[in-house]
Order: C-alpha cells, then sequence, then structure tokens
C-alpha cells in the first residue's frame, strides 16, 4: 500500500486481516469452486482467501497497465485475463487475452446513429460530440466547454453530461444561450437509459480515459479525444496512449485544455477523412465476445476443480 502515513497504514492493515479472516470464514460456508475479481485491494481478503482453500482465482484486469494491488495478487492468481494482446506480457505465464465486457445494447447496436440523433432532437447531418466525465462530471472539463462553448456551437452540435456538481451552474449558462445554440446543445446531469443512445448519436466522444473507453468506444467505432485524470494512479494516460497509438483517439492533457481542447475537436470536426480513418481504428479493436471469453474462462476453471480427484 502507498501509504506514508503510518496510523493510517497500521489502520488498513488491520482491516486487510480482519477482512481475510472474514473472506476465509465466508469460503468455507459457500464453497465456491472459482474466484472471479476485478483487482484493488478491496479484492485482497478473498484472494487471499481462496488462495489458502485452494479455489482457483480469475483475476480481470481492464487496464492497459496493472496496478499496484494486481500486481501483488498476482501471485495468488490461477488465471489473469486482459484486455488487450500487449498486457499479457506483464503476466506471461498466468495471462489470457479476452478483451473489455461491454453492455449488451452496445453488443447488439441496436439503433442507428439517424435514429439516435432524432431522439435527442437533433439534426442528422451536423457534426455531434458527445462529452461527459462521469456521473459526478469533471470539473476541468466543464470549464474549458463553457468557456469555448459559443465557438464551439458554430461548427457542431453537443450533448453534455455536466455530472451532478456543476449541473446548477451548466443550467444557469444554457439559459444564456441565444435559440440558434440552444438547437445544437443538449445538456444533463447525468444520463442512465440514454447513456448508449448519446454514445450512437456521436460522431467524436470527449472524455476521460477510464478503462471503459477501451471496450465501450471501440464497440461503436467512436473516435475519441481524451482528457486522462491526471490522479488515480496515473493508469489514465496508457489507457489513452493504447488508443491514441492505435489511431482511434487524440490525447489532450488536462492542463491545456483551454488552448488546446478547441483546436483539436475543430481539427477533427473539418477533416472527414480523418475522422472515418479513425472510426475504422477504433472498430478494429472492438472485442464484442469478451464477456463470453471471461465466463468461459470461469466456467473452465470451475469444472476443473470439480473433476479434481
Amino acid at each position: 500500500m502507498r501509504i506514508a502515513n503510518p496510523v493510517r497504514l497500521a489502520r488498513n492493515s488491520a482491516l486487510l486481516l480482519r477482512g481475510g479472516i472474514q473472506a476465509r470464514r465466508l469460503m468455507r460456508s459457500w464453497q465456491p469452486d472459482v474466484v472471479f475479481v476485478t483487482g484493488g485491494y478491496v479484492c485482497a481478503p478473498v484472494v487471499w482467501a481462496a488462495s489458502r482453500d485452494n479455489i482457483p482465482i480469475l483475476i480481470y484486469l481492464p487496464d492497459v497497465t496493472p496496478g499496484l494491488a494486481v500486481k501483488r495478487l498476482a501471485g495468488y492468481a490461477t488465471q489473469i485475463a486482459v484486455t488487450f494482446p500487449e498486457v499479457a506480457e506483464f503476466f506471461p505465464d498466468k495471462a489470457i487475452v479476452t478483451g473489455y465486457p461491454i453492455r449488451q445494447e452496445l453488443r447488439e447496436r441496436a439503433i442507428s446513429r439517424t435514429d439516435a440523433r432524432v431522439q435527442f432532437d437533433l439534426q442528422s447531418d451536423i457534426p455531434t460530440l458527445f462529452i461527459f466525465g462521469g456521473s459526478r462530471g469533471a470539473r476541468s472539463i466543464n470549464v474549458a466547454v463553457a468557456a469555448m462553448l459559443a465557438e464551439l456551437l458554430q461548427h457542431a452540435q453537443v450533448i453534455h453530461i455536466t455530472g451532478t456538481l456543476d449541473w446548477p451552474v451548466a443550467q444557469e449558462r444554457a439559459s444564456a444561450l441565444t435559440e440558434a445554440q440552444l438547437q445544437r446543445y443538449r445538456v444533463f446531469p447525468y444520463l442512465h437509459d440514454d447513456f448508449i443512445t448519446a454514445l450512437s448519436a456521436a460522431d467524436i466522444v470527449i472524455a476521460r480515459a477510464g478503462a471503459a473507453t477501451l471496450g465501450e468506444f471501440p464497440a461503436l467505432g467512436l473516435p475519441a479525444i481524451l482528457v486522462p485524470l491526471p490522479i488515480s494512479g496515473g493508469h489514465q494516460f496508457p489507457n489513452a496512449a493504447y488508443l491514441a497509438d492505435h489511431n482511434a483517439a487524440v490525447i489532450v492533457d488536462d492542463a491545456e485544455m483551454d488552448t488546446l481542447l478547441l483546436p483539436a475537436i475543430l481539427e477533427l470536426v473539418h477533416d472527414e477523412d480523418r475522422l472515418a480513418a479513425m472510426s475504422v481504428a477504433s472498430a478494429a479493436l472492438a472485442r464484442p465476445d469478451a464477456a463470453d471469453r471471461i465466463a468461459q474462462a470461469i466456467l473452465h476453471l470451475a469444472r476443473e476443480r470439480v473433476t479434481m480427484p
């Protein structure tokens, strides 16, 4: 654990020990044939308890690079599922390449771009951006969008999720737009049922670079402008770099959005050939059967345990 405070370190160590004891009791009560975890220290007690009872363990690593927790838990794992072949190099004896599991709606792609834009009351022939930063939003992205919104709406129409924290400010800002601008701007605090529809409506998505971007954007062949979160262990930078290296994304540094984000958007919006090439490159990274592959790996480990003498 990367904790400098000795008091916190001692407290967290005690919590992990307590969690391990509780997990051991659960293992003996449930008697599972296989344990599936996705990494992080919250999984450590479960992995430790399963290993003590010789229960097969499958760890799924969604990001391009493993975090400290996954590195430390890897020694207990029977197999480690990874999103892309390049990630398997971190675990040469245990890795299986599955892809990133995506939602059933994305696997089916049940709605066309034209129909998706109709649902948001947007025009079908204008470049469309989908901007979001998670359920709580991304303050720096919202600030950058606010500064460039008037000019941006001259070139594109926008679906914007602000997150709940910045929603009151976004409402106030939207009320000051002209009628013509409002026709091109759809702003929400959060989207749940319509999130996939918004993805389907977009030509370009502007977002952070969490692990879901590795699966969801390729599933729809979406070009992306990614602004990696500059904290959170730094795992978003390799995620963004992977998509950019495969010509599926452009990276803008969080600290430079005020000067670089709008030019990056306009360059793509006005370059149809590049945008089309990025879409093809993004789609080439898709693994729509990832969830099935992970499920099959879990079942295989479970069957192996059941048939052991």
